[in-house]
């Protein structure tokens, strides 16, 4: 993997470990000479994750729908900012510059791309990896969840099985490196319930 997109909070969150995580995997991917993709802000967990990468002398890349970068929230020492109209081109440009995808802790926002990027690998658009990182439990709620989908038959095990978890970046790269996508529909008949 050559370039990882990673969503997350605009806020800290109420733990330190949250923003101790961003930062870390933001220096891992660094180190394994993996480009970030992430929002373009200066706030919260993505200025972490940001700087995490910068300041390991990573390349960052930000991708900013200009309505926010009118608010002033940019990071200005990216490698690269582009700026789009919209946040769906926001989430189509940064899937595009990809490899895979990591989910931090973060509010509506980033569940609705976590679970943009997972559909649209359960349609087949890509076979990219998403992973989460249960960064103190923070997902497992929602895990619990995906699972409770497979068991009232809106969502096929295979397909509750692309999405990848650890609660360590270490091993959440090393299951992102061996992920292969499954070649099945996502529809699911009466005779499979």
């Amino acid at each position: 993997m050559k370039s990882i997109t990673v969503f997350c909070g605009s806020s800290f969150g109420s733990d330190r470990i949250f923003e101790e995580q961003a930062t870390l995997l933001g220096q891992t991917l660094a180190k394994q000479n993996i480009q970030l993709v992430y929002g373009g802000s200066n706030t919260g967990l993505m200025k972490s994750v940001a700087d995490g990468a910068l300041n390991a002398g990573g390349k960052v890349i930000g991708v900013l729908p200009h309505f926010l970068q009118s608010k002033e929230i940019a990071h200005k020492n990216l490698t690269e900012l582009i700026l789009v109209e919209t946040m769906h081109e926001r989430k189509t440009k940064m899937s595009e510059l990809c490899d895979g995808v990591i989910v931090l802790p973060g509010g509506y926002g980033t569940l609705e791309e976590f679970f943009e990027m997972i559909t649209w690998a359960q349609l087949g658009l890509h076979k990219k990896p998403i992973a989460i990182l249960n960064v103190d439990g923070f997902y497992t709620d929602l895990i619990n969840l995906t699972q409770t989908m497979v068991d009232k038959g809106f969502l096929k095990q295979i397909n509750r099985d692309m999405l990848l978890i650890s609660d360590t970046i270490d091993e959440l790269l090393e299951k992102m490196r061996n992920y292969e996508a499954p070649s099945v529909g996502k529809w699911i008949s009466k005779d499979e319930v």
